[in-house]
């Protein structure tokens, strides 16, 4: 039978991977035609020939619905029109991409599931999908970042586990095996067509090679590695790489420098693998595909991490210091940043195991983000032996 495909996320990102998944689809008989994907619901209108939603936190007047000022659901334009206005306009969709609102009416009876949400999502999200997947059901990734364990150890926990044991709680539900994609893969140009390559990290080869025939296109090169924690991390860790990378571009350094700290940074991304997740025999390939070194030299030069960082750090030399939250809302058209979080989230881990001193760069990262130190101090950092 063909495969069902669900895609879970609707975003830039995730209407970016659409592009090449309903292509795919469409062609390719091992696969069913249509591809429902999940959206976050909004209401959206046509003002002066741009799409807008209502200001942030907005209510519609007392005894009106936002349909009765004129706005439309974002599934229904998106379905009618066959883009995503709000998050990657002027990009046609594939018309085999089916916006859905109901995230369960959207997995259910699906074998493979995509998801592609920020990673505070996935709590109120993925319990309603109560096991409607079907049995067998395989999974894949594109979320970057880190979530921690409950217990007072504060154990660094991979998303692609915690999407398996969430999917896995509701009585009766299969387990979900997960692999995950990531790559140097800015979304707006993969969406462009732009020639872009990424990596799977699959738990076998079988699984690696359904998701690459899903997602591989002439402009979108995918291959697959046996190594679905090491791709992961690089796709987390280099948003942290890339704040670093933003400072440095916000206080006017040049290539030398910015080559430092990415230099720095696969170090410090490389030990805190081994450090943290050293029993999942992460392979050291894996730091020379796409999800690794060149995923992290395309977030350190481009990328909405590095863009924001900048705007900090000319904010805080200006004397006119924002904080995160006012850049992300001002520059970001509703999309999240990933770095801060996991910034917050790795200094958390170093601290837990008490080796922050082996970690200069993270530690100086978090230092201006979150602790008031000076953007100037990134290139103040004392060298550290590595080997």
């Amino acid at each position: 039978m063909p495969e069902k495909v669900a895609l879970i996320g609707s975003g830039n990102w995730g209407s970016a991977i659409a592009t090449k998944m309903g292509i795919n689809a469409a062609a390719c008989s091992d696969f069913q035609d249509d591809v429902h994907m999940w959206v976050f619901e909004e209401y959206v209108k046509l003002e002066d020939g741009k799409w807008v939603r209502p200001a942030r936190g907005a209510l519609p007047p007392e005894g009106k619905t936002w349909v009765d000022e004129g706005y439309r659901t974002l599934t229904g334009v998106i379905n009618e029109l066959h883009e995503n206005v709000i998050y990657l306009p002027g990009i046609p969709l594939p018309k085999n991409i089916i916006a859905n609102a109901d995230i369960k009416e959207c997995v259910t009876g699906a074998t493979m599931m995509v998801f592609v949400i920020p990673h505070n999502f996935l709590a109120p999200i993925v319990p309603k999908m109560e096991g409607a997947f079907a049995k067998g059901a395989i999974g894949c990734s594109l979320i970057k970042g880190i979530e921690f364990e409950k217990d007072g150890a504060r154990k660094p926990i991979l998303i692609s586990d915690l999407l398996k044991t969430e999917m896995a709680k509701a009585e009766g539900a299969p387990t979900v095996s997960m692999s995950v994609l990531m790559g140097a893969n800015v979304a707006n140009e993969v969406a462009k067509g732009d020639f872009a390559e990424a990596t799977i990290g699959a738990p076998n080869a079988e699984e690696g090679a359904k998701w690459c025939k899903l997602f591989n296109t002439p402009d979108f090169s995918v291959t697959s590695v046996p190594d679905v924690a090491g791709a992961e991390l690089c796709g987390a860790l280099k948003n942290v790489v890339a704040l670093g990378a933003g400072f440095s571009d916000g206080l006017g350094f040049g290539g030398n420098t910015k080559a430092a700290i990415i230099r720095i940074g696969l170090k410090e991304m490389q030990k805190f693998c081994s450090e943290f997740y050293g029993d999942r025999k992460i392979l050291q390939d894996t730091f020379l595909e796409s999800c690794g070194v060149a995923d992290l030299v395309t977030t350190c030069f481009g990328g909405r991490n590095r863009k924001c960082a900048e705007i900090y750090a000319k904010n805080v030399v200006a004397g006119t210091k924002k904080d995160w939250e006012t850049i992300e809302t001002e520059e970001l058209n509703g999309q999240k940043l990933q770095g801060t979080g996991t910034a917050k989230d790795v200094m958390l881990a170093l601290k837990g195991k008490g080796v922050e001193a082996s970690y200069p760069l993270f530690c100086m990262i978090h230092k201006i983000a979150f602790e008031g130190e000076e953007p100037k101090k990134l290139v103040e950092i004392a060298p550290t032996k590595y080997y």
